[in-house]
């Protein structure tokens, strides 16, 4: 079984920065992609950033491209994502997330574990 734990998010000024952190557990973590995904009140769960087994693949939504960073740290079974200068919209739950397979995943239903989620919200 894969346990994802996210920690990290708060409450921060526009312009602000946070990092949040994913900590994984289970012996594949370090074979299978990793993502990050958020959920606004009242909206569906949209793709944020992905990063391949290796962390040598990354993706991003067109939304946080240039601001926010993806990272992993396999020794550590980890994964980041460091968010710069974040606006009000960026305001949702962040979810952890497994992907089924080693290379970039950008699809919801290519994850099949999720963590808990962390808030994060962006005041004006």
């Amino acid at each position: 079984q894969v346990q994802l734990v996210e920690s990290g998010g708060g409450l921060v000024q526009a312009g602000g920065s946070l990092r949040l952190s994913c900590a994984a557990s289970g012996r594949t973590f370090n074979s299978k992609a990793m993502g990050w995904f958020r959920q606004a009140p009242g909206k569906e769960r949209e793709f944020v950033a992905a990063i391949s087994w290796s962390g040598g693949s990354t993706n991003y939504a067109d939304s946080v491209k240039g601001r926010f960073a993806i990272s992993r740290d396999n020794a550590k079974n980890t994964v980041y994502l460091q968010m710069n200068s974040l606006k009000p919209e960026d305001t949702a739950v962040y979810y952890c997330a497994r992907s089924q397979y080693s290379s970039l995943s950008v699809m919801k239903y290519e994850y099949n574990y999720w963590g808990q989620g962390t808030q994060v919200t962006v005041s004006s």
